[in-house]
């Protein structure tokens, strides 16, 4: 999971609850476990498609598996984070939550941006559709934070979204090479396993062998010395519930990432050879 929906959900006084979906179930959670994690006391079921970390994303048949389980507890709002949407290249066409299921379509939040797929960080634009007395409390919420978005972010994320896509597809189409550049290098290197996502620009990966094989004694240690010795930073899975696994980018140079490879082998190496 994202590392910020625990904490956001402590802020307004909730209690998280984040099912198990490791790397063996492609880091997507099943409808039987959907149904265990729901209980009386359920307010909201979050879900992230393409996710950040792994890049996971969910079919359309499996988020109507997960809707139909859904469609039993009509007191759960559904909150979908599709921040990713335009950076996916998955055989079939991305689909939404409400899409798959227009069922639940009067109780889910959609949530979207434009920082990812039409690279505006900086401009802050976010967006979200959903039942008018859900986006009414936000915009209360909003009110007394951030105010408002800047008006010259509102007028570009306008010419973003009705403007020519062209650019958007070169840039999904260079990120898929960056993905199976860099997944397939990963994947090479000793103690290192890493499943390929269908989005987002970030490959996650299974450390856990390495980190055995050459004594570290946890992901944070195991990053620390990948930008010490290699100087390539990676983010501790850790802090997105997975011990044991690192987050790198991908959004750079395919040289760029051809050389980290290099120096995180090199860097793999010398530690061998140093302890054998």
């Amino acid at each position: 999971y994202w590392v910020s929906y625990p904490d956001m959900t402590m802020l307004a006084d909730g209690l998280p609850v984040t099912p198990d979906a490791p790397a063996s179930q492609g880091y997507r959670i099943t409808p039987r476990q959907l149904e265990a994690a729901i209980t009386p006391r359920t307010r909201l079921v979050l879900l992230n498609s393409p996710s950040n970390p792994t890049g996971a994303a969910y079919t359309r048949a499996e988020l109507r598996a997960l809707g139909e389980v859904l469609l039993a507890h009509p007191r759960v709002l559904i909150g979908t984070d599709d921040i990713y949407e335009k950076i996916y290249w998955a055989d079939e066409p991305f689909t939404s939550l409400a899409q798959a299921v227009p069922a639940l379509y009067d109780r889910t939040v959609t949530i979207n941006g434009c920082s990812k797929g039409f690279a505006m960080t900086g401009w802050r634009i976010g967006y979200c559709g959903g039942p008018r007395e859900v986006i009414a409390a936000m915009a209360t919420v909003q009110g007394q934070s951030t105010t408002n978005a800047a008006s010259m972010s509102q007028h570009a994320a306008i010419a973003a979204l009705n403007g020519p896509q062209d650019a958007v597809a070169e840039m999904n189409a260079a990120f898929k090479r960056r993905h199976d550049l860099f997944v397939g290098g990963l994947n090479a290197l000793p103690g290192f396993r890493c499943v390929g996502g269908a989005g987002t620009f970030y490959a996650f990966v299974d450390v856990s062998g390495a980190m055995q094989q050459l004594g570290f004694r946890d992901d944070e240690a195991f990053c620390e010395f990948l930008l010490q010795e290699a100087l390539v930073a990676g983010v501790a899975g850790s802090g997105f519930g997975a011990p044991g696994h690192v987050r790198f980018s991908f959004a750079c140079s395919e040289s760029t990432l051809t050389d980290a490879l290099e120096r995180i082998d090199g860097a793999l190496r010398r530690r061998r050879a140093a302890d054998p």
